[in-house]
């Protein structure tokens, strides 16, 4: 048995938060497979926001959803799909969700579908507000995933002002946690970001 993938290894860290009637955010929507899962998790009680800059990934997305419901209508939370920036998140989900939202899931990087620009990358900078937006909407013991990829042009930079931000937290705010293959540096990996009970922010 080998050890988990970089992505099932975010979805359990997500799983052992987010419980059935939970709030829950999809930073990078893409293809739609974090969404699905999140919104599995939340159940018909909870609820979930997924954001991407691309229509196409919205749809295929909206597309994958749309099954899920027609195999199991009632497994799924109500899913709000924006077709915006991640760095707009805490203006564009309800002001009643900050501090109560148990898991927000980023997988950077490119659309990953066979037809995509994959020039379309997600960027530092906006990255960045997002993940501190995403911070502040967490509940206590609430938890930041990032799937990170240093292998493509940009994303190495991505990867390493992610691993610093979480990096330089506050201990008494939040901790942190890096899941990596070693011998292979242009390997994906897994940035987390655990709130602790007590911080306000």
């Amino acid at each position: 048995m080998g050890f988990m993938s970089v992505l099932s290894f975010a979805h359990k860290l997500t799983a052992e938060r987010l419980v059935s009637g939970g709030r829950a955010i999809d930073a990078t929507v893409g293809t739609g497979a974090d969404t699905l899962v999140l919104a599995r998790a939340a159940g018909p009680r909870g609820g979930v926001y997924g954001f991407d800059i691309q229509l196409a990934a919205l749809k295929l997305a909206e597309e994958r959803l749309r099954l899920a419901r027609e195999e199991a209508p009632a497994a799924l939370s109500p899913v709000t799909l924006l077709h915006r920036s991640h760095a707009a998140m805490a203006e564009a989900v309800p002001p009643e969700w900050r501090g109560t939202v148990s898991a927000v899931m980023f997988n950077l990087g490119y659309l990953p579908s066979g037809d995509a620009d994959k020039t379309i990358i997600t960027e530092t900078e906006s990255t960045l507000a997002a993940l501190d937006a995403a911070l502040a909407l967490l509940r206590p013991g609430g938890i930041i995933t990032a799937v990170l990829y240093p292998g493509h042009e940009g994303g190495d930079r991505e990867a390493a002002a992610v691993e610093a931000w979480a990096a330089g937290l506050a201990q008494p705010l939040a901790q942190s946690i890096i899941y990596r293959q070693l011998q292979r540096a242009s390997a994906p990996y897994v940035v987390a970001v655990e709130k602790k009970k007590g911080a306000d922010i």
